[in-house]
């Protein structure tokens, strides 16, 4: 099994809806935000290449967004979706499955991109399957006031109406190795993908922990629907991590790509962190 961060696009966001109710002057120490207060976010996806399936997981912010929409995010880094993974020695054709661990913008938009003519938005990945959970896809679909500007309609629509759109109800194993666990604390419906190989697990964990500072259970986004329901996923998913040496690959830590746990005095902290190449 061959396993790839591939990276796209950096954003930012404000430092205070980052880290919800935690002071500024807590928070600051950790993950340092601008002038401005917005902290810089990575958008790293991970693509895994089991011999017969080449599976995405995510897809970054795309290129579809217009000046008002970046003018918000300030997206940095020299990063392109289409050129990592060629860095890794795939085309677009070439992926066979996406997987969206949820459907806010910043993890699915790069899912589909305007035609060259700029009449129509098709698939980056015309041959792949794209896998959600059920629940996440019925949130959007009918999305609430608070997640509305999250899901956009032009990320997701094309995807079913194209036939590649398929469902996951309940955890499963999607493929072997490849284990899909639904969460509701920061969206409903939320996936995080497990990939076992022989000798290491791989979790990604999604925005269920989105940074290495969010470890701190109180430590809870602004963005999270459920803040309470995500506190105790998030206990139990780094007590199974710790317990079972499970590695964690952050797709938005701009610090951290991989680590290992440690249990502390202050609970399941970071131990080693490290590049994913340096390890697969």
């Amino acid at each position: 099994m061959k396993i790839h961060n591939i990276n796209t696009p950096n954003f930012k966001v404000d430092g205070g809806a980052m880290f919800g109710v935690i002071p500024k002057s807590m928070w600051q120490k950790v993950y340092p935000a601008d002038e401005n207060n917005m902290c810089n976010l990575a958008n790293r996806c991970l693509l895994v290449d089991n011999g017969n399936r080449r599976i995405l997981i995510d897809t970054g912010i795309g290129d579809k967004h217009n000046e008002k929409f970046l003018s918000h995010i300030y997206v940095n880094g020299n990063y392109d979706l289409l050129t990592s993974l060629k860095e890794a020695g795939y085309e677009a054709e070439d992926i066979t499955d996406v997987i969206f661990t949820h459907l806010h913008w910043d993890h699915c938009a790069g899912a589909t991109k305007y035609s060259a003519d700029k009449t129509k938005i098709e698939l980056t990945f015309p041959n792949a399957i794209h896998w959600t959970s059920a629940k996440q896809w019925n949130w959007a679909m009918n999305p609430n006031i608070r997640e509305k500007a999250a899901f956009q309609a032009e990320n997701l629509l094309p995807i079913k109406e194209n036939g590649n759109l398929k469902l996951i109800e309940n955890n499963t194993f999607l493929y072997d190795g490849i284990e899909i666990r639904i969460y509701d604390g920061h969206t409903k419906g939320m996936i995080s993908v497990i990939i076992h190989t022989k000798d290491k697990t791989i979790a990604l964990p999604a925005d269920l922990i989105p940074t290495t500072a969010h470890f701190s259970l109180p430590w809870i986004s602004a963005y999270d629907i459920e803040p309470m329901l995500l506190l105790k996923e998030k206990e139990e998913f780094l007590n199974e991590a710790y317990e079972k040496n499970w590695i964690l690959f952050f797709e938005h830590d701009i610090f951290t790509e991989c680590c290992t746990l440690q249990k502390t005095e202050k609970g399941i902290k970071e131990n080693t962190r490290f590049l994913l190449k340096e390890i697969f």
